[in-house]
């Protein structure tokens, strides 16, 4: 394995597991800075208020782009399998 192919597979390992924890991460970001916006307009400082919204907001993203990101990871894991003789070279 030289050092080009070792940093290739560690670039496509980030990037995959950027996309698939991006579309979870960003809503849970989307819906705690709406929360946040909520909480200083109405002066409601509840600091349980953000927590389920939040909760709720990712396992309905993890629900719906869960078909997305399982085959992201399976893609990702298959083409690694098949390029081991590759890699140990």
């Amino acid at each position: 394995m030289t050092y080009a192919t070792a940093l290739s597979l560690g670039r496509d390992a980030i990037v995959v597991a950027l996309l698939v924890c991006g579309p979870a991460l960003i809503l849970g970001l989307i819906t705690g800075l709406v929360i946040s916006i909520f909480q200083a307009t109405t002066q409601i400082q509840e600091p349980t208020l953000t927590f389920i919204p939040k909760i709720v907001v990712v396992a309905l993203a993890i629900l719906f782009f869960g078909p997305f990101m399982l085959a992201m990871l399976t893609d990702f894991m298959s083409r690694v399998f098949s390029h081991i003789p590759d890699y140990v070279k």
